[in-house]
């Protein structure tokens, strides 16, 4: 696809999408707040990690506001998505990387002008969590693959040596991991399946059901899920809603990462099962992504193969080309 070319159509199933350049020593990379409010010292770890990696990371103008009356958004929504917007529009800008998730993108997806962005081209966009409804507007509204990753001030990213590897890996070398899973990865449904990827935090793909310009088809995805400080009964809830709503309708399989602050996982295990095995495809759980102690970099919007082995060896996730050119 061309950066040019119409995104596709929500009502298609996913289908492969524009991948952006890797990065080089040098690259210019903006850090965006599209969420909540953003820790100051946080934040400036963040960006001397990005620097020890001979990136050349500016921080946007507003990433460091707080809302004056909502204390949980990390400044005005229209600044916000002026942060965003510009970033991505300027031709020197290389990548655009989120500080942390929270709440708050819903508010400011719908500001974005996306036929500006689809102008523009693709970039590399980094984020998670709450950042989910930008990985799907980004590959519904302009035809562009994402990286489901670490953010710049998330405590996950500063502490642990192996989610920054795995970040700095896919951004720089990405034919160097193509294959993704920890070796917590196992069959919940064995099977192999294989699909584009799409997805995120799974609260938020059903927040985003039935707004303006969502998926209203899945049909031979790869879904990729996981969530945090959600209890077994509210998941169950979250993933009714999907199967009610006909979202889940010819999936071709399921990708669950961590469920950090869910309850115990025995308990949530048994809500994965009852409601991703109706669906009669492969489901891997743990594979490693999202809230967890240690996070894999999950690209969306391309093609993989799931594999989900009977015979109790470990699950993997590979995509057929690397995230990004």
């Amino acid at each position: 696809m061309t950066p040019s070319a119409s995104p596709p159509p929500t009502g298609a199933g996913p289908v492969p999408l524009a991948r952006a350049a890797r990065l080089r020593p040098g690259a210019r990379v903006a850090v965006v707040a599209p969420s909540g409010p953003v820790p100051a010292e946080r934040l400036d770890a963040g960006l001397d990690v990005l620097r020890g990696w001979d990136l050349d990371p500016v921080v946007a103008p507003h990433a460091r506001d707080v809302h004056p009356d909502l204390g949980y958004l990390a400044g005005r929504d229209e600044h916000r998505a002026q942060d965003l917007q510009n970033a991505w529009c300027d031709p020197s800008v290389d990548a655009v990387l989120c500080a942390r998730g929270g709440y708050g993108a819903h508010r400011m997806v719908d500001l974005l002008d996306w036929t500006a962005i689809r102008a523009a081209g693709p970039k590399v966009f980094v984020g998670s969590s709450d950042t989910t409804v930008l990985h799907e507007a980004f590959a519904l509204r302009a035809g562009f693959s994402t990286l489901l990753g670490p953010m710049v001030a998330a405590e996950t990213f500063l502490k642990d040596p192996a989610t920054q590897e795995a970040l700095r890996a896919t951004l720089f070398a990405p034919e160097t991991v193509r294959t993704l899973g920890l070796e917590t990865a196992a069959s919940l449904v064995p099977g192999r399946a294989r699909g584009v990827t799409y997805g995120g935090c799974v609260s938020l793909l059903a927040a985003d059901l039935g707004t303006p310009a969502a998926r209203t088809s899945a049909r031979g995805g790869l879904l990729v899920v996981e969530d945090v400080t959600e209890d077994p009964y509210r998941i169950d809830g979250i993933l009714t809603r999907l199967l009610r709503s006909g979202a889940l309708e010819g999936i071709a399989g399921v990708v669950c990462g961590s469920w950090e602050g869910c309850g115990p996982y025995d308990r949530v295990r048994a809500v994965l099962a009852d409601r991703l095995g109706t669906l009669g495809v492969p489901v891997v759980e743990e594979l490693g992504f999202g809230h967890g102690p240690s996070t894999l970099t999950i690209p969306l919007g391309l093609p993989a193969v799931l594999d989900a082995p009977s015979d109790g060896r470990r699950a993997t996730l590979t995509v057929d080309v690397p995230a990004l050119i």
